[in-house]
């Protein structure tokens, strides 16, 4: 651990010191805060601004900057967009404003001066749903604060308390609820906190951060398919380049949670066992070219890594890990390596109000092998959608979105180097064997109020059995087909509707007319959304 710690300290000291120009610092805007991501999105599509959407999240000071890049050409924009960009401004203005005397978002408390910023706002949520299941509810309650130093640091954290009465989330559960590590209690719910945030030093070409935080790698509009940022989150170094227009790199490097016990380290304490999960980590990087403007194709790749400590190859960002591994361990068996990934995408908004876009996520293919029906290996997850902004009609959206995920894609024959963290899949929520058809009509009649009509089609086939061992016929992966039985199916007609009342704060609601069935419904499904069912979602909330 000690040399761990020297890798990585060495490593954020060599960035410091090349960086000797700095520019306005870094905290990140979390995902799950979608309209600020969703109006970004209009704007690129609309053509008044250049966006890298298949990177997320975005840090408030690049927001701030896309905001500035709109305000310049706001005579392109409609009177709606031309409110909600005046409104967005109030609040990432302050990213740009020398002081805090401007026309400004409310804050439970901010200060603002030469050297130090500060921002302190609370967290409350309720979400209440009910159906013929009977009714059950999520409240949240918590704080969050950013914070810059000088022209380079910048702090953020974000702490939530969390109470289900019945659990949303499994990493058995085929949904896109928050993943969580529960508290379970005897009544079916449970308790979970959650902390995120990190510190991040920023140059005029780049970023690099400590941080415990989710991200999503992938352009989509119903889930990604490379990194999902479903699974609770974790701790990762975070790395982003853009010494020029035309290319944008992002490398990260996690400390994953296993959940696998280290039966050599854990021991007995009194009366109980001392448990020590196996070390799990993750490296991965996206390089991303403009060739063309509005015209983006990324290309990465991934390993995760366990057994052992924090390995210098991996901290080296550029690298095409699969090599390292090679190099490291040889290849005289499947079970001395590591599981690596190789993952694109292209994004094109190159017709003004569409964007068209593509990711696809590489497990395994053996190219000699891939039209072989009873030989192949192909182990990926392909993603394909188009996305209309004001296309035909001013405030109209119009989302088409198929993902295919082929076997055994994310999965893997060692458990302690599976594509997952806390036991949840780091990539596509419905995971390997399984398709989706995701079908959307949104509309805003007026700034910050946000309806969608959406309808999902999701099935999934076998969960094969996976052993990595060549001779056994039944176990080695190959040959096997794209849902050749349907074993779980769904299908939701929903509308939702949500206003943002104030920065920040929300009033939801949703009907959602469902059917889950299948021979493994009571795996894939939480129990009260097995069937056909009616379900209405109400709720509230300030901050995220």
């Amino acid at each position: 651990m000690g040399r761990s710690i020297k890798s990585i300290s060495t490593l954020i000291i060599l960035f410091v010191l090349l960086s000797r120009n700095s520019r306005s610092q870094e905290v990140y805007v979390h995902v799950s805060n979608k309209d600020i991501y969703i109006f970004l999105d209009e704007l690129a599509n609309t053509g008044v601004i250049e966006l890298n959407s298949a990177i997320k999240p975005y840090s408030r000071m690049m927001i701030a900057s896309r905001l500035s890049d709109a305000l310049n050409r706001i005579d392109q924009l409609n009177e709606r967009q031309q409110d909600e960009l005046r409104f967005y401004l109030k609040d990432y203005g302050k990213e740009m404003q020398p002081d805090k005397n401007f026309d400004r978002r409310r804050d439970l408390f901010y200060h603002k001066d030469t050297l130090f910023a500060f921002t302190l706002n609370p967290i409350l949520g309720f979400s209440y749903f009910t159906n013929d299941s009977g009714g059950f509810y999520h409240r949240w309650n918590g704080a969050e604060a950013h914070a810059y130093v000088g022209r380079k640091f910048g702090f953020y954290a974000s702490l939530r308390d969390n109470r289900e009465n019945r659990r949303l989330s499994d990493p058995l559960y085929l949904n896109q609820f928050n993943a969580s590590n529960y508290k379970v209690d005897t009544e079916g719910g449970g308790d979970f906190d959650e902390m995120r945030g990190g510190i991040t030093y920023t140059w005029n070409w780049g970023s690099l951060g400590l941080v415990k935080d989710h991200f999503v790698w992938g352009d989509n509009y119903n889930g990604a398919n490379i990194f999902s940022g479903h699974q609770p989150s974790f701790t990762f170094l975070k790395l982003h380049m853009n010494p020029v227009r035309w290319f944008d790199f992002n490398y990260v490097h996690g400390w994953l949670v296993s959940d696998v016990i280290d039966s050599s380290k854990s021991y007995i304490n009194n009366q109980s066992v001392r448990i020590h999960y196996f070390p799990k980590y993750l490296a991965a990087n996206m390089f991303t070219f403009t060739p063309l403007r509005k015209l983006q194709f990324s290309i990465g790749n991934s390993i995760v890594y366990s057994d052992q400590n924090v390995h210098p190859a991996y901290l080296i960002p550029v690298f095409f890990y699969k090599t390292i591994d090679h190099s490291l361990t040889s290849t005289g068996s499947n079970f001395l390596g590591q599981n690596s990934q190789f993952f694109a995408n292209i994004s094109s908004r190159n017709i003004r109000n569409l964007h068209l876009y593509s990711s696809l996520f590489v497990d395994e293919v053996a190219i000699g092998r891939m039209t072989d029906k009873d030989r192949h290996s192909n182990f990926y997850s392909l993603k394909v959608g188009a996305h209309a902004s004001n296309l035909f009609i001013d405030n109209l959206f119009l989302t088409a979105e198929y993902t295919r995920t082929n076997p055994l894609a994310y999965r893997h024959y060692l458990i302690t180097a599976t594509f997952e963290s806390s036991s949840f899949n780091l990539g596509h929520y419905l995971k390997d064997n399984a398709q989706e058809v995701f079908l959307a009509v949104g509309y805003k009649p007026i700034s910050r109020l946000h309806l969608e009509a959406s309808s999902t089609f999701a099935q999934k086939g076998w969960d094969y059995r996976y052993t990595g061992v060549s001779y056994d016929l039944t176990g080695n992966g190959l040959g096997l087909p794209f849902i050749d039985r349907v074993t779980w199916q769904a299908s939701e007609y929903a509308f939702k509707a949500r206003y943002q009342l104030l920065h920040d704060a929300w009033v939801f609601g949703s009907f959602t007319v469902s059917d889950h069935h299948g021979l493994f419904d009571e795996t894939y499904t939480m129990p009260y959304f097995r069937g056909k069912l009616n379900t209405v979602n109400l709720g509230a909330n300030i901050g995220f």
